[in-house]
């Protein structure tokens, strides 16, 4: 009957009972190919989020600036002291904090540091570089957070800190210098 229709018939032995066979049958028209048209759109789309998702994390941060921009130099940093605070893991982080100034005449929405801890002997024994995160406005407790949550207008002045949480034992305990790296506007 399933011959008339199109059908192929596959025979499989029934369980305990090898002498009969059960007729299973599936149209001749069914391809056992998949189509894979909905799988690639699926994975364009796939890809195209992910890159959209990079592009969008790429935008908030900052800009890299040549060496030679006069912009770094404008970004100010001043009063620079050191804390040391237990983590709620027991370890210890080490902040470093001051003012930074924007000199610049435009809008600043991110910036990096380079932080270097020279040894005894006046030696690199560790180097940094960090994102700059502000102290923010109008919260009812201290919080800190990147410039880009609270950009730096030009001529303004906002407290800063950077969080390290390891500092080399080789470290001469001199407050390290700090250097703006790169500025995003």
């Amino acid at each position: 009957m399933c011959l008339e229709h199109g059908c192929q018939e596959v025979r499989i032995p029934a369980m305990g009972d090898s002498e009969k066979d059960q007729v299973f049958s599936r149209p001749a028209n069914q391809s056992e190919n998949r189509n894979w048209v909905p799988m690639a759109i699926g994975g364009v789309f796939v890809l195209v989020l992910i890159v959209g998702v990079v592009l969008l994390t790429r935008a908030g941060k900052p800009a890299s600036t040549a060496p030679g921009d006069p912009n770094l130099a404008k970004l100010q940093i001043s009063g620079l002291h050191m804390a040391t605070a237990q983590n709620f893991a027991g370890g210890s982080v080490t902040y470093i904090e001051g003012k930074l100034t924007n000199g610049t005449d435009r809008k600043v929405t991110g910036a990096s540091v380079q932080v270097i801890f020279k040894n005894s002997l006046g030696e690199i024994a560790q180097k940094d570089t960090l994102p700059v995160t502000v102290l923010l406005p109008n919260v009812p407790y201290v919080d800190y957070g990147l410039i880009d949550r609270a950009p730096l207008a030009p001529g303004q002045t906002r407290d800063f800190r950077l969080t390290l949480e390891h500092v080399t034992t080789d470290w001469d305990g001199q407050v390290p210098t700090v250097k703006v790296v790169s500025i995003g506007y």
